[in-house]
């Protein structure tokens, strides 16, 4: 879950029907004079250019959307993953902070001040922002809050509540890719060998598989007795990912 998983439907919420910014060009089509309509168009721009990684253009358009409209909540959102990516950790609590005062329920800034709590160690806080943000019934994607939810559960140490969490945005999103490498992880660990197989194997059926992935599979074909497949995973490690820690742990018969 890196930029796109961030980034979630800021671009939608800052979307408007009146204009289209143009991300190759850096001009906008149709900006009115209103200051909200002024600030929604450069936070969708400054989105853009998060969403392929230019940092440093995207803070200028936030400077021209907060200079607009000093209280439009998306704007201070949108600052806070660009921060976060910038690794300027109390630059971005203090514009997610500000994003969530001007609109406490908006669950894409719950969401993505969650995932900033939790990547800086404050997972118990994490949680209660992901559980605000599916509290809200408007919320397109409640599922990606559960499968938040879960992963910083499982950083917290807390087994038990992540299953569920996991288990939840599958019922809503069956093929969530964190939740089903997770969950399978889980299972593997509880001996659920069939139900783990299932799992990662819609994972590698959805997703290109990872080290991660192939890792978890092989084990659980081992732990199954099929050594032919976990021969063919065990290949498919090495040829893939032959850098990877798993390969590395493939090499050293270490397993659990």
């Amino acid at each position: 879950m890196r930029r796109a998983a961030l980034l979630l439907l800021l671009l939608a919420g800052c979307a408007g029907p009146s204009t289209e910014p143009s991300v190759e060009t850096g001009q906008i089509v149709g900006e009115m004079g209103d200051p909200r309509n002024r600030a929604r168009v450069h936070t969708d721009l400054a989105a853009a250019y998060y969403e392929r990684g230019s940092m440093a253009i995207a803070l200028e358009e936030l400077r021209i959307a907060t200079a607009a409209d000093a209280n439009y909540p998306p704007a201070h959102g949108m600052l806070g993953l660009v921060y976060m990516e910038l690794r300027e950790n109390q630059l971005a609590e203090q514009s997610f902070d500000k994003a969530l005062r001007l609109s406490p329920s908006d669950p894409d800034i719950n969401h993505n001040y969650g995932w900033f709590l939790c990547n800086t160690s404050r997972e118990k806080e994490s949680i209660k922002l992901f559980v605000q943000a599916i509290r809200n019934p408007l919320y397109a994607t409640p599922y990606r809050s559960y499968s938040a939810a879960g992963v910083c559960s499982l950083k917290g140490g807390n087994t038990k509540d992540a299953e569920e969490f996991f288990q939840r945005a599958l019922k809503l999103e069956p093929d969530d890719g964190p939740s089903l490498i997770n969950l399978g992880e889980i299972r593997y660990r509880q001996g659920q060998m069939a139900e783990a197989r299932r799992l990662v194997s819609r994972y590698n059926k959805l997703i290109t598989p990872t080290a991660e992935s192939l890792w978890l599979a092989l084990r659980v074909e081992r732990r199954l007795g099929e050594r032919v497949a976990e021969q063919s995973l065990g290949n498919q490690l090495r040829r893939r990912y032959p850098n990877s820690p798993e390969y590395r742990a493939l090499q050293r018969g270490l397993y659990d």
